[in-house]
């Protein structure tokens, strides 16, 4: 799996010609190392069909600002040089690319403790 960084953000994922998925990740984080061989498998199964990158918040603080990134393990999905799916915590490999896959179809995300602030 390839690592990124704010110098090759806009080369790697911007203008990729696949949809990327990046995640937002720390050395100090326990989450994202659980991650670690999910995001393998997935990068190398479906490598075909979308890429998947890491970048480290700590490194590479640019990126992480510019995306208002503040919890790791953070997932973003490109597609076209946009992010079109967030998905904030670890999760098992099924449900990453459920999520991952729908975004791809053009699915919206659940609605998943969204709260009502217009009462009109």
């Amino acid at each position: 799996m390839d690592e990124v960084t704010d110098a090759d953000f806009a080369a790697e994922v911007i203008a990729s010609e696949l949809p990327v998925l990046v995640e937002f990740t720390a050395d100090w984080c326990p989450p994202c190392r659980q991650m670690g061989p999910v995001l393998s498998a997935l990068a190398t199964e479906e490598a075909d069909r979308f890429r998947v990158v890491q970048l480290n918040v700590d490194r590479n603080p640019g990126t992480t600002n510019a995306y208002r990134v503040l919890s790791m393990p953070t997932f973003l999905l490109f597609r076209d040089g946009e992010p079109v799916r967030s998905m904030v915590g670890a999760r098992p490999k099924r449900r990453l690319l459920e999520e991952v896959s729908d975004a791809l179809r053009g699915r919206p995300a659940e609605q998943v403790g969204t709260v009502r602030t217009d009462y009109s």
